[in-house]
């Protein structure tokens, strides 16, 4: 693959990746397959995607600033903190130990996440009426959300969308504000750490972070003027994707 079609492919999929973030979450699973087709090693594409999918999720979260509030009994900014440290910490995992123990987990935490979804409303009120969710519940749950958003990301959107929606009984167009902002803060944290590192290309970072910004940005416009059915639709269709991509990878 020439430079230029390794630039255009970087570019095109930051701006479809950037898009589902905002929607539903998910980019990496555009972003990363792009970064392995020019030949990138998976640990490198990894970081690279990360850093590159940053200012999209940025974009996202600003657009969605009017809708911030509260999850269930937890205000954002303490979800914000959680999330930020759970981030430098997971991104000091992918840098120093092996990947293969993530890789085998990782769609069986994606599947989690579309069942989830799947049951909706019904799984939270399920729940609801047999144990009482907390602070400390939901803080625990999203301190893990963000050690898995910095050490992979895969899915993280998605799986912070199911399980908002299982423990604060949220459907997945209310989430949007928090979702975004706590995955744009977890991609920050790790980037901190990939960059330290010198885990980042930067020439098809920068094409990809291009192309993340305007799908970010789309992602978000559409998304505020989408009711709450087609955007559960659209996180169906996503995880379930996600899932048997995951499943291929790890055990395919």
């Amino acid at each position: 693959m020439t430079d230029a079609a390794a630039l255009a492919l970087a570019a095109a999929a930051g701006l479809v990746g950037g898009a589902m973030n905002a929607l539903a979450g998910g980019g990496t699973f555009a972003t990363l397959p792009a970064l392995l087709a020019i030949g990138l090693p998976a640990n490198i594409a990894n970081a690279t995607s990360n850093v590159a999918l940053l200012p999209g999720a940025a974009a996202s979260a600003w657009t969605f600033r009017d809708e911030l509030g509260p999850v269930g009994p937890v205000g954002w900014r303490a979800l914000a903190g959680v999330t930020f440290a759970g981030g430098l910490l997971g991104s000091l995992l992918l840098v120093l130990t092996p990947t293969r123990t993530f890789d085998l987990l990782i769609p069986w935490l994606v599947l989690y996440a579309f069942l989830i979804l799947l049951l909706g409303q019904r799984a939270a009120q399920w729940l609801a009426t047999r144990v009482r969710i907390g602070r400390g519940t939901l803080l625990a749950a999203q301190a893990l959300l963000g050690i898995y958003g910095g050490y992979f990301g895969g899915g993280v959107g998605l799986m912070m969308t199911a399980t908002y929606g299982l423990l604060a009984a949220r459907d997945p167009r209310s989430l949007f504000a928090p979702r975004t902002l706590m995955l744009a803060l977890a991609n920050a944290a790790a980037a901190l750490i990939f960059l330290a590192a010198g885990m980042v290309v930067w020439g098809a970072c920068l094409a990809m972070a291009a192309g993340a910004i305007l799908g970010g940005w789309l992602g978000a416009v559409w998304g505020k003027r989408l009711p709450a059915g087609p955007v559960r639709v659209w996180t169906l269709l996503v995880s379930g994707a996600t899932t048997l991509v995951f499943f291929v990878r790890a055990y395919g």
